[in-house]
């Protein structure tokens, strides 16, 4: 019997971790600058983290929902506060795919219709209706193909307005800043268009901050460099720095019911756990102005590179774009400066998504390695 082979593996096999530097099972000291696809928000075992993590393990790891469980009831009291969503309520899950999957749900059990806007070259996850609002038919199943989706171009506000007046829409779903799709996003007047018609004509916004969110934009959600506020967000990533958990922030114009949504292993106590002690690192840490200071520094310093075409994104959320393919640049990032970064669907970008915890110590290693690989 062997592993299901889907996916394509560069030949590292990592032993230990912490902050932003990974070991691999020879000894190798790795420069991490993709945090696992932006999941390593506070760093890799960070003792606070180990600390919440090991504790809770020695008490309890997991119980049922059916049964209180009080760091769901911290983490549901401590999230909206330190987000500046002081009113929305909390509902747990175990990735950002189900946290989009329950989002849409949600929102089409509120309004009771079933179509959704999306946005080309979005992605929101590989579950079944998230996989639908995806921009990948590659990986959209016949089975998966049967959602009532529409795809329109970011930031044309009027072909989001020419659907929503069809009247069949329930929700709109949209990264505020794209991930795999390659770092772009909507500008402020098309997002502050899109909450006011959402709002006129009752169809939910959802927000996915996935990746963008939880500190990586420099604010704690991205939206909020907009000015604007959603009817849902939906949550993941570095919300459990490694840990699997994810989660939707939802309005308080939304209802609740018994079973209306539901989960096996979300919120159990060791994912409450690792997520309590990345927002106790978050205020203790100042890890939001880490995230500007070391944004504004990576900014200037990386703009000296003339190969560098275009830097895209915010705060730690970043892509450096080449006129030239990267996959080969990133194999030699990897195998001969052992350092980590990403791709994405744009073939010319580099992504950068570092721990929020990394130094400008750190980001000069990447330069001048980076600048050594570009010679």
């Amino acid at each position: 019997m062997s592993l299901f082979n889907v996916y394509p593996l560069y030949n590292i096999a990592p032993e230990k971790a912490s902050g932003a530097t990974v070991w691999d099972e020879n000894g190798n000291a790795y420069l991490d600058f993709y945090g696992g696809h932006g999941v390593i928000s506070i760093g890799h075992s960070h003792p606070i983290y180990v600390k919440h993590i090991t504790e809770q393990v020695n008490k309890i790891g997991f119980y049922s929902n059916s049964i209180i469980n009080p760091l769901q009831e911290k983490l549901a009291n401590l999230l909206p506060k330190i987000s500046e969503y002081p009113d929305y309520t909390l509902f747990l899950c175990n990735s950002g795919a189900e946290a989009n999957e329950n989002a849409l749900k949600l929102a089409s059990f509120h309004n009771g219709k079933s179509k959704v806007i999306a946005f080309k070259n979005s992605f929101h996850g590989r579950t079944s209706a998230a996989v639908a609002v995806t921009d990948n038919p590659k990986i959209v199943a016949p089975l998966n193909a049967q959602q009532k989706v529409i795809f329109c171009e970011l930031n044309d506000i009027n072909a989001v307005k020419k659907e929503i007046a069809k009247g069949d829409i329930s929700s709109v779903i949209i990264e505020t800043i794209q991930g795999v799709g390659g770092l772009d996003e909507g500008n402020t007047e098309f997002f502050k268009e899109l909450e006011k018609v959402c709002k006129e004509s009752g169809v939910v916004l959802i927000l996915d901050e996935i990746q963008c969110g939880y500190g990586r934009s420099g604010k704690f959600f991205a939206h909020q460099h907009h000015g604007i506020k959603a009817d849902i967000i939906s949550l993941a990533k570095g919300m459990g720095n490694g840990f699997p958990i994810g989660g939707i922030l939802i309005s308080p114009e939304f209802k609740p019911s018994y079973g209306l949504l539901g989960t096996t292993f979300g919120g159990n106590h060791l994912a409450c756990a690792a997520a309590l002690a990345v927002l106790e690192v978050f205020k203790n840490e100042n890890i939001l102005d880490n995230v500007k200071r070391q944004s504004s520094y990576f900014m200037k310093k990386f703009k000296s590179l003339p190969q560098i075409k275009n830097i895209k994104g915010r705060g730690l959320m970043l892509g450096l774009e080449f006129d030239f393919e990267v996959a080969e640049l990133r194999k030699k990032l990897i195998y001969e400066k052992k350092i980590f970064t990403g791709n994405s669907n744009n073939k010319n970008l580099l992504r950068v998504l570092p721990p929020l915890s990394i130094t400008q110590n750190e980001i000069d290693r990447l330069f001048e390695n980076l600048k050594s690989c570009l010679e």
